[in-house]
């Protein structure tokens, strides 16, 4: 159990959970610290990660970080919703955010940063699973490795990151969720949303080519 201010963090984590669909919702400060983690469980080391080449600057960062390597797609000239960064689990579903949206056996990392974003937190993401292991590594990875308690009463044994979602934050986010319910109680569907964004094959630092 989550304790003190923990529990407002676990009570939106649920609340994500239940309005997209997945079986476990983990929160995180950024969508792109989302799919670090998330490509770093599916150990994707020395592995070819193929993504659009026009996404957001982080998604290809983030691959080489968790020690992939990049390989573009061509195809499209901009992002709609939710892709696959090929041959993972992984989904970056920064555009996307929908009722009942999970879809089984993925990890889908979500973006609450930004005005185009449908939940407007100013900054989080978060990461969908089903898979109960990956949930729980999730939850101390994102956290210096640290279980959800005063770190005086804590037994340090796994090395994580800091990427923690803030209470306040999460408070926040719990709040607006009951926005996303109809006066029935049924949840609202969004449309995707659709971004334009640069070519990044044109640039060596992500291992395309001038």
């Amino acid at each position: 159990m989550a304790e003190g201010v923990h529990k407002i963090t676990e009570q939106f984590e649920q609340e994500i959970a239940r309005y997209t669909g997945a079986p476990f919702c983990v929160a995180v400060d950024n969508c792109s610290n989302a799919l670090f983690l998330a490509l770093k469980y599916d150990g994707i080391e020395g592995k070819e990660i193929t993504i659009p080449a026009r996404t957001y600057p982080s998604v290809p960062c983030e691959i080489i970080h968790a020690g992939g390597k990049v390989r573009f797609d061509q195809a499209g000239q901009s992002i709609k919703g939710a892709y696959r960064l090929k041959p993972s689990r992984v989904w970056d579903s920064a555009l996307r955010f929908t009722a009942n949206m999970y879809l089984p056996g993925s990890l889908m990392c979500l973006s609450f940063t930004g005005p185009y974003k449908h939940l407007k937190l100013g900054k989080g993401g978060a990461i969908l699973t089903d898979d109960y292991q990956a949930y729980l590594w999730f939850k101390r990875a994102r956290f210096s490795g640290r279980r959800e308690c005063s770190y005086l009463n804590d037994n340090f044994d796994m090395i994580g990151w800091n990427f923690y979602m803030m209470p306040e934050i999460a408070a926040r986010g719990l709040l607006l969720m009951n926005g996303f319910y109809d006066a029935h109680g049924n949840p609202i569907i969004n449309d995707d949303v659709e971004k334009e964004y640069p070519d990044l094959s044109r640039y060596p630092i992500y291992g395309g080519k001038e």
